[in-house]
């Protein structure tokens, strides 16, 4: 697949910011990654805001039950 380069002009902040965050990606793949997470819906793209939790931690395991009452209530009230 031929793609076609563009320039784009950012801030130099958000340049050195996405740098960073890119890691050994492309700018293009860190781009991409990104906009895919906003468009996202689930649970993957709220770990990734709020931070990681591991699955055996206390907090994960105090966290999905206090989610879970959460979610059955508004699925009563909203579905």
């Amino acid at each position: 697949m031929y793609t076609m380069a563009k320039t784009i002009m950012i801030a130099n902040k958000v340049y050195e910011e996405l740098k960073e965050m890119k890691e050994d990606k492309s700018f293009s793949e860190a781009i991409r990654a990104l906009m895919e997470r906003k468009s996202s819906k689930t649970g993957s793209s709220l770990r990734a805001c709020l931070g990681r939790l591991e699955r055996t931690d206390a907090e994960y395991e105090s966290s999905r039950k206090s989610l879970r009452k959460e979610y059955a209530k508004w699925n009563k009230r909203y579905a």
